[in-house]
Order: structure tokens, then sequence, then C-alpha cells
């Protein structure tokens, strides 16, 4: 995640559109074009997809007009996200008419949250799949090729492909999203994701370790451990969260959670950054604190999504934290991690929100001031408690002028907290050149800071380099390399 957003970055980030280089083997003859809207979570599914397609005799392409399969992974988080996959679709009908063969796909939330209802309302789509249904693939495009529209959707109770190498796609070689949970159990009432990706289940630590490992002979030297709620990775055997509850002493005991993952991970990989995302605030341990302050290589930044200020909103979110326990665990990582970088969900105008809430918002950011974050204004989505039972009441225009206040507040503690680098060095993992000048190198440090210097010296990327900030903006570091 990169720094401050302004609303045009925000809309970059929420809605992250990116086309695959080419990937696959010379013996396969048809190609894939695979679109990815969202979150790191849809970026990783698709290096899964792009795996399991190759086995079906697809190579990725970065042609669209080449494309035999096009596929969309969608995100349902906010109408805004499915309103461009809509728009996209149709872009496509000119596609369609030049290459009538070509097929067309939606994968993830937006295809699980609409199933069979999205190929009524859009009849271009030939092929709906949704996020636990991904090993269906080759069976589904045998459907197709048959003259069959085809579509899966179910939830599963066990799936993580754990077993799935990701062909890594649009890769810098040095860094690499590595999943360890799918599902949530939260029921926020504002969020859909436990409707489209289902319940918490995680993955067994030796695949982690295994997946780890093959990259690291590869020569990444960062992995994100990812999840919609890493702090509830539980590895018990197998199955899902709720039920280790009902499980013997001896399967509780052997049990290993997130903190234990961690420090098992940067125990056998101390020469690879280990960044993970995202956490949740009930969950989020101080036994994940001390494993953080005792790995060097465990990156210091922590996202930890507060989402408002007030009480009373986190109640009808369904949060399951209060602003002073929340509190409690922002001064908990600063005395442990007196360096950490700490970043934010946050949103505008949800369903009832009085002025008094979002000052509360405001006064939060004040005692915290994260280093960045992500803010929108509350859109309602379909299917989830907040549609089924609350108003949303808050005029949109009153939304916008809330979500501005809160984006200036974090820029202006965005800059306060890039300022505390100046003049000081800091270890860098260069990424490549920098995308305004090739004599730049880009990179970030252990904070996720985005860090700018020039060339000099003999780094390359996936080079660790000492930095000395000499000057900085909201969003980014300037400095010159020490050598």
């Amino acid at each position: 995640m990169n720094k401050n957003r302004n609303d045009k970055q925000q809309m970059k980030e929420e809605l992250q559109g990116s086309s695959l280089d080419f990937i696959g083997n010379k013996t396969n003859k048809k190609k894939v074009f695979i679109e990815t809207y969202g979150c790191q979570m849809n970026m990783n599914d698709s290096e899964i997809v792009a795996s399991i397609l190759s086995k079906k005799g697809y190579n990725t392409t970065t042609d669209i007009e080449q494309a035999d399969l096009i596929l969309l992974n969608t995100c349902s988080i906010r109408d805004k996200a499915e309103r461009t996959i809509r728009n996209r679709l149709q872009h496509f009908n000119g596609l369609k008419k030049a290459h009538p063969k070509t097929k067309i796909g939606l994968m993830g939330c937006m295809a699980e949250r609409l199933k069979e209802k999205i190929l009524e309302e859009e009849q271009l789509v030939d092929l709906v799949v949704g996020p636990d249904a991904y090993r269906d693939l080759p069976h589904l495009i045998n459907e197709l090729e048959d003259g069959r529209k085809a579509v899966n959707v179910l939830l599963s109770k066990e799936e993580t492909y754990a077993d799935i190498e990701p062909v890594r796609l649009n890769s810098n070689g040095v860094s690499a999203f590595v999943s360890i949970t799918r599902g949530c159990d939260n029921m926020c009432t504002f969020c859909v994701v436990p409707f489209t990706r289902g319940r918490e289940r995680s993955r067994n630590p030796k695949s982690i370790l295994a997946e780890i490992q093959n990259l690291s002979d590869r020569n990444f030297k960062e992995v994100t451990l990812l999840g919609q709620n890493v702090d509830s990775y539980l590895w018990y055997g197998g199955g899902l969260k709720k039920d280790f509850a009902a499980q013997d002493e001896e399967t509780k005991k052997n049990a290993v959670d997130f903190a234990q993952l961690l420090d098992l991970v940067a125990t056998n990989f101390p020469k690879i950054r280990i960044r993970f995302a995202t956490s949740n605030p009930q969950d989020f341990s101080l036994e994940v604190i001390k494993s953080m302050a005792k790995h060097r290589n465990i990156a210091k930044h922590i996202h930890l999504p507060v989402q408002s200020g007030s009480d009373r909103i986190l109640a009808l979110m369904n949060r399951k934290h209060s602003i002073a326990a929340y509190k409690e665990k922002i001064d908990a990582i600063r005395q442990y991690i007196p360096d950490v970088s700490i970043s934010q969900d946050m949103i505008a105008g949800f369903s009832t929100e009085t002025e008094q809430d979002h000052q509360a918002t405001l006064a939060l950011m004040d005692y915290v001031k994260y280093d960045f974050g992500f803010m929108f204004a509350y859109s309602v989505r379909p299917g989830t408690l907040g549609a089924k039972k609350m108003e949303d009441d808050v005029p949109h225009h009153i939304k916008l002028r809330r979500l501005r206040e809160i984006i200036d507040k974090q820029q202006e503690h965005s800059l306060y907290r890039m300022k505390q680098f100046e003049g000081k060095e800091v270890e860098v993992l260069i990424e490549g050149n920098s995308k305004k000048s090739d004599q730049h190198w880009m990179g970030r440090n252990s904070q996720n800071a985005v860090v700018i210097f020039e060339k000099k010296g003999n780094f390359q990327p996936g080079d660790f380099v000492q930095v000395k900030i000499d000057d900085c903006t909201s969003a980014t570091l300037f400095g010159k390399p020490v050598v």
C-alpha cells in the first residue's frame, strides 16, 4: 500500500485494474487476459487462476485483442467498484463484435454476490465463478467450449488453494503476496465480504513456508502475508475457525495462531522482509506486537482499520471494539515498536452519523496521527445488515464534505510523519525505477513509506540500501544512497 491518498489516488487503489504480463509455456495454444480490481487478495487470486489455467492450455497475455478468454476479477466492497466493472463490460461490446468467439468471464466478489443474475443483466458475460470455485475453471471452460454458459459460485468451508503455486503476474521480482487465510467471520454491517468469501479458514503453515521458500529460492526479498483478517489465522489441522472451540485439548495445544506464524516465518527467512495485511482491532494481540518487535525483518508497519472514531457508530457497524480499547492497542504498539507506522481505513457518513460522531473521528485521527490511510464515503452494499436494517440517511453532499475533512486531516498527519525521517538514514528495498525518472530508484522502507533516490553505486532491484532522507512530501521521501 502506498502513502496518503487524495480522491483520485483512492479511486485507483479501490479499483486497481491491471492486465497481466505474458506467463505460460510454449506448448499452450490459448490466451487469457486477466484484469484485476480491488484488494491484494484479488491480485493473489488472479495469480492462482493463472496457475490453474496454465494447466488447461492457457497463457496469460497483455493484448486483449489476442485473448481467447477475458476474465475480470471483480470487487464488491463499494458501489463505485461494481459500476466500474459494468462500464468495462460495456466497453467490450465492440471487441465482442470483432471477435465473437472470445469468451468473457466474471470472477471474484461481484460474481459471488450476483451469481446467475449477472448473466441476465450482462449479456456479454459467458462465465461466472466465485472465489472458492477456481479449481472448477477447467470444467467450466469445457462447458463454454460446448456452447453453454457456465456458473459456479459455491462457497467452501475448506478451500485455501494451499497446494497451488501462484503464477507471479506483473511481478517486479522483488515482492510477492502469500495468502494465509480466506473468508471473514466478523459480519460488519457495512461489509459484503463475509457473503462473497465465506467463513474464516486458515492454511497449513507448512504450505505457507514451502511457498515462501520457493520465493526465496527465486531471490524474492519481500512477502506480504494476506487475509481478510490475518489476526484470525488459526491452524489446528484444517476446518473453519468457528469450529476450533469444539476441538479436544491436544488439538488446541498444538494449534498455530498468527503471532506464532509470524515468528515462524521471520525465523525461517531472516533475509526476507515480512509484511502482513489486513488486521482487525478486536483480534490484534499483544503477542503479534511482541513478534514484530522481536524480529528485525518484520516490517514496522501495521494497517489497523478503525472505520469511525465514534463508539455509537462502531456499535452500529458491529465492530467488536471500542475507541478506548483501540487507543490502548495503539499505545501498546508504540510502546513496543516506537518507530512503527500505522495506517487506517475510515468511512465517512455511515447511517445516522451526526456531526458529533464525525468530530469524534477527527479527534481520534489527532490522537493517533496515522501515517496514511484509505478513506471513503459510505455506500450501501446490498445483502449486508446495513442495507437490510439501516437507512442511508446522511445526505451525499454532507458525506463528501466530511470525507474531504478526513482526507485533509490525514494529509496533514502524513506530512508530519514523513518529516520525522528527514536527516535520518533508512533501509530501503529497491523495487524498480521511479515512475518519473529512470535516473532514480523507487523502493519502500520498513514503515512502508515510498522512497525515491538517485542511482548512485552499483545497486539493483532487490537490494537493501541505506538512504539518507533530505526532503519529503506527504506521500514520498527523497534522499541519497549512502555509498
